[in-house]
């Protein structure tokens, strides 16, 4: 190996040493208590160490949320496993709600906190959700081709789907359903029960 490859090698390793990290520690702690000193203590580097992978904290959110996103496509390909589409997307809703249960600051980091998302810039593409919503989006679209959801256009029945399941979630997490005045374990049967319904009612 080469000195240049050796140097490449090195770099992409400590790039997924302080990505781990910090996932772990977002996963921990949240985003407020996550910062670049405290991500360098945890590797053991100095904070300037970071900076010479990462200009700020934003752009190193985003390569966690890529791992987030890395770890969701993986869940769904674990989960998505019958043969008739609409089983698979009903397998989907269930996955998508599991994986927010199970990882509610994963869930904020990749569809909520604004954050990672200056990273993108001034593009108008977000590569990190490519995986979920393609997903979805071909699901969808081989349901419909199928005739058996009531939508015509992929694009109008991924973002309905997408945006009912996401607006639940979203309430859930912002702790704005407690105006339902209900338990955590009534709420969540609630949840599962509007989902339930709203899959019967898109189904032809």
């Amino acid at each position: 190996m080469g000195i240049a490859e050796r140097k490449e090698r090195e770099r992409a390793d400590m790039r997924r040493r302080i990505v781990d990290a910090a996932m772990a520690m977002f996963v921990e702690v949240g985003y407020e208590k996550v910062s670049i000193r405290n991500i360098a203590d945890r590797i053991e580097y100095s904070p300037a160490t970071i900076y010479l992978y990462y200009k700020d904290k934003d752009e190193l959110l985003y390569d966690v949320q890529k791992e987030a996103f890395t770890e969701l496509a993986a869940h769904f390909a674990h989960n998505l496993t019958a043969a008739d589409p609409i089983e698979r997307l009903v397998q989907l809703a269930w996955a998508y709600i599991g994986f927010y249960r199970a990882n509610p600051e994963l869930y904020d980091l990749m569809f909520i906190i604004k954050a990672p998302m200056n990273a993108e810039g001034e593009q108008e593409k977000w590569k990190n959700g490519d995986s979920a919503y393609d997903a979805l989006y071909h699901l969808v679209a081989e349901c419909i081709e199928k005739k058996r959801l009531r939508f015509t256009d992929p694009t109008t029945a991924a973002l309905s789907i997408w945006a009912f399941a996401h607006g639940l979630i979203s309430l859930d997490l912002r702790s704005r359903l407690k105006v339902c005045k209900l338990p955590e374990k009534a709420l969540n049967i609630s949840i599962d029960d509007a989902i339930r319904a709203y899959l019967e009612v898109i189904k032809c």
